[in-house]
């Protein structure tokens, strides 16, 4: 579905221009609620109330059906018991009522009864083209075109830019919208998930992807129905320009891959969900306070030019710690032009003296002249956005001086300029509003300073996102995988290289010797020394049991060698097929490397790379991709390892990863084309600056 086609779906959803309460009653709380809130809040379209029980409510006539309304509406809102939710809906369907908003609670969460409902619930918006939120949500608000169809909402939404999709009903108004509210935050949209019966999480972010009111989207997000779709969408999202900041809880029913191929025993769950997010450019964030801070600042700032940062602070402590945090997230604190330094250090306001560093300790009289310091670090090139740390009260005689100044600050520039204000925040005396309040209504506040350079950070880092997505190709797989390869197996070498060769992997020259004449002779053909191991179906790991020789010499070794490993297959498994022993070209130095894949039933085929050889376990140096992805994601994933470093301890700092970028991108194509390979290992990988070879394959099909 396209963002126009989303678009034209949910317009009736978020702001119909007439609609109806099935289910209306002053004896509802729920029902109730939303009705006046509904007239409350200023609703300023058509509002009919339905229920054939009444007569009238609210000093309004009640209609005995919505076939009975004098127009036809663009949303109804269900709120009736759920054995009637399917019929309320098919007849809004016939009727021609593009949307529904299912509030009605007891289908696939409660009990079978409730999913059988939902299943009709589903095949019905299906049936008639209708629109359907829910069931089973709190409900929605679109506070940019007025309408609040939600019960929990003790207040009239202010319009913001940030939008709000959330799977959890609760959280999205009794905490997100009255938490943001409480701290002048505002929202463009809210909107409860529910079931997601008929629109999804995905939908709602595509739609407020495309409303210019909206400059960032934040998600709350317990599972998805559809994983690559969002993913997709939230790509596209972040390259058209709005950044999209997700909590992610709780663990999926993702299936682990089989414990018996490495890539299978180093594949989380949530440790995918965080490729599959960071390819995307969407931001993980671990609690809804961050969601909202982080949200803050996007709804307020386009990013900073650069990741360079000033940071100045009333306290030298403060200003030593968001040093020091800025640093951890990756934000660059360039020194102090000397003409910039020189400046501050002449004002006799200041109370400086001797010489001012990069963080810039103002000290508390620094506050008194906030406005002359800013301007002096504003002409200084070096910087493309600054942090004011203020660690004094928040309330007392000097708040206001303080806040004064803070909002002539805001004033001066166009750069991102964060508020951090750590004092006291309890007044003595009860004045509305405090000064601290007056800044946090006009411009975005923190208090705690990890909060005010976590907001910062997340401007960057989407910046980079974006740059980094501008311009790649759709994240889709191919609709039909390729045939060819034998069903639910464990491929032979031969099999295996076949497939690896149409893919362009690199492998060493190989034969497969079937007596041990023929090791003998394949030995000296490729020449010593060789690698030699068995070639079974039924082996997964040679080294445990004996089937592998390396360094064989010559080629009355690689005779004895070849007796040697097949006596060791059969003393471990006397009924094990031999296709054969491998004498392999043996290919010496380099640094050990990881490249696997397997197929995650929800995000499809994940490549994990990392540190390799016996002890991949016990390195735990994973990281992964979701397929298909660039050359430029390949090398993201590397620098996530201890790959490069050990690369370069290796092979000196000019040395160059390509080869392995290049190998990690094919196996990325391969299990995205040949979805019915469910498990693929190359391990040990032996990565060299010209040539990066896999030395032994384990692949698997369904």
């Amino acid at each position: 579905m396209g963002a126009q086609d989303t678009r034209r779906k949910l317009d009736p959803l978020f702001d119909p221009e007439s609609l109806a309460i099935v289910g209306a009653s002053p004896d509802s709380w729920y029902s109730s609620r939303i009705t006046e809130n509904l007239t409350d809040y200023g609703y300023d379209g058509d509002l009919y109330l339905v229920n054939p029980n009444r007569e009238a409510a609210w000093d309004q006539q009640c209609y005995d059906s919505v076939s009975d309304l004098p127009e036809v509406v663009d949303l109804v809102v269900v709120v009736v018991p759920r054995e009637y939710v399917v019929d309320v809906v098919r007849e809004s369907g016939k009727a021609g009522v593009p949307a529904a908003l299912v509030i009605t609670t007891g289908f696939s969460e409660a009990d079978e009864r409730g999913a059988q409902l939902e299943a009709e619930l589903e095949a019905t918006a299906a049936e008639y083209a209708i629109s359907v939120a829910g069931p089973n949500c709190i409900g929605l608000a679109n506070a940019q075109a007025g309408t609040v169809l939600t019960g929990l909402c003790s207040r009239k939404p202010e319009p913001g830019h940030i939008g709000l999709a959330s799977q959890s009903g609760a959280l999205s108004f009794a905490t997100f919208f009255e938490n943001a509210a409480d701290e002048d935050t505002h929202f463009s949209h809210i909107v409860s998930t529910g079931n997601e019966v008929d629109q999804s999480l995905v939908d709602y972010v595509e739609y407020m992807a495309a409303d210019p009111d909206v400059e960032v989207i934040c998600t709350y997000i317990e599972g998805v129905t559809e994983p690559r779709r969002f993913i997709e969408v939230a790509r596209e999202t972040v390259a058209t320009g709005t950044p999209v900041l997700a909590v992610k809880v709780g663990s999926s029913d993702v299936a682990q891959a089989a414990a018996e191929s490495h890539t299978g025993s180093l594949t989380g769950n949530d440790e995918v969900w965080d490729a599959a997010f960071g390819q995307a450019g969407i931001e993980r964030v671990p609690d809804v306070p961050d969601l909202t801070s982080r949200a803050q600042a996007h709804a307020a700032f386009d990013p900073p030019a650069s990741n360079r940062v000033c940071v100045a602070s009333t306290s030298g402590g403060l200003a030593t710690l968001l040093a020091d945090l800025a640093e951890d997230r990756g934000l660059d604190l360039p020194r102090l032009a000397d003409g910039t330094e020189e400046a501050l250090l002449e004002m006799d306001d200041l109370l400086t003296f001797g010489e001012l560093h990069n963080p810039v300790d103002i000290r508390a009289q620094g506050a008194e002249v906030l406005p002359a310091v800013a301007e002096e670090l504003f002409a200084d090139d070096a910087f493309d956005a600054y942090v004011f740390g203020i660690g004094l009260s928040a309330v007392d005689a000097d708040a206001d001086m303080i806040a004064d100044n803070l909002l002539a600050v805001a004033e001066m520039t166009d750069d991102p300029v964060i508020f951090l204000w750590t004092g006291r925040r309890e007044p003595a005396a009860l004045n509305d509003p405090q000064p601290y309040e007056r800044v946090r209504a006009e411009y975005p506040l923190f208090y705690e300073p990890s909060k005010a350079i976590d907001a910062l950070a997340s401007l960057v880092r989407f910046d980079e996102a974006r740059d980094r997505l501008v311009g790649r190709p759709p994240f889709e797989l191919d609709g039909q995988s390729a045939a060819g390869l034998p069903s639910d197996a464990t491929l032979t070498w031969s099999q295996a290289t076949s497939l690896l060769d149409d893919y362009g992997i690199d492998l060493p020259a190989t034969r497969s010797a079937t007596s041990s004449e023929e090791a003998a002779r394949y030995a000296s053909r490729i020449g010593t020394p060789v690698v030699m191991k068995v070639d079974s179906p039924d082996i997964a790991h040679r080294n445990e049991v004996g089937a592998v020789r390396v360094g064989v010499e010559s080629s009355a070794e690689a005779q004895r060698a070849y007796e040697d490993i097949v006596a060791n297959v059969f003393e471990y498994d006397d009924e094990a097929t031999i296709e054969g022993v491998l004498v392999q070209e043996m290919i010496e130095g380099g640094v050990e490397a990881l490249v696997g894949a397997s197929q995650d039933p929800n995000l499809g085929p994940v490549v994990t790379v990392g540190s390799g050889g016996t002890q991949v376990e016990a390195l735990q140096d994973t990281t992964h991709l979701v397929a298909p992805f660039g050359k430029g994601d390949a090398y993201g994933a590397l620098k996530r390892t201890d790959l490069p470093a050990r690369f370069e301890h290796e092979f000196g700092p000019d040395a160059s990863l390509d080869s392995l970028a290049n190998l990690i991108t094919k196996v990325g194509n391969l299990v995205a084309k040949r979805r019915e390979v469910t498990e693929l290992d190359l391990n040990p990988v032996l990565v060299r600056p010209e040539r990066s070879v896999c030395v032994d394959a384990f692949v698997k099909t369904d």
